[in-house]
Order: C-alpha cells, then sequence, then structure tokens
C-alpha cells in the first residue's frame, strides 16, 4: 500500500513538474507530451497495480515487477538514442552556422580593406 501511494505521489510530481517546465518555455512541446504520458502511465499501474498480471502472464515474465522494470529500461533507452539524435543534429547545425559566420566576417572584413 505504501509503495503504490509513493508511486503515485512521485508520477503526480512528475506531471507537475513537466508541465511547470511546460508552462514556463523551458521544456519543448515534443518532449514534454512523452513524460506527461509516461508519468500518466505510471499513476494508472500505481492506482491499479494489477494491470500488468495478465500482461506478465501472457508473456511468459515471471513477475509484473519484472516486465515493469523492462520496459521501463527498455523506454530510457529509446529517450536516450532519440535525445543523442537530436543533439547531433544541432551540433551539426550549429557548425554550419559557425562556419557561415566565419565566412560572413572573412567578407566584411575584405570589404573593410577594399575600402581602404
Amino acid at each position: 500500500m505504501i509503495s503504490s501511494f509513493l508511486a503515485a505521489f512521485t508520477a503526480i510530481i512528475t506531471f507537475v513538474f513537466v508541465f511547470y517546465l511546460l508552462r514556463r518555455g523551458v521544456l519543448q512541446e515534443k518532449y514534454a507530451v512523452l513524460w506527461l504520458f509516461l508519468s500518466g502511465i505510471a499513476l494508472i499501474l500505481a492506482i491499479f497495480p494489477g494491470v500488468l498480471e495478465p500482461l506478465s502472464s501472457v508473456l511468459g515474465v515471471a513477475t509484473p515487477v519484472n516486465l515493469l522494470f523492462f520496459a521501463t529500461v527498455s523506454l530510457l533507452i529509446l529517450i536516450s538514442i532519440q535525445l543523442s539524435f537530436e543533439l547531433s543534429r544541432h551540433e551539426m547545425r550549429i557548425r554550419r552556422l559557425a562556419e557561415e559566420v566565419a565566412l560572413l566576417h572573412e567578407r566584411l572584413d575584405s570589404q573593410d580593406r577594399d575600402k581602404e
């Protein structure tokens, strides 16, 4: 009973925190939707802990907690891969912008030298 209450409390706190970050503009919508969805699922599983029992028996997992642990680790790995992809894409765009700024500075410097 205490563990269900703690899990529900944590899910609610996570939901409120993500919503707060979203309203302040700190967190983008595309990331907030994922975290709000996951905190909603965590809240449902905390309120109804028996939901995983039929699914774990169908999948052949010994206990529902193992299924939950596996699903959580899998989701975190997928989120890490997605964030790594976003980071790589942004690094490439930043590098391209820095090169364009350097070329523009060089062009301005050469125009200033030509005027003198």
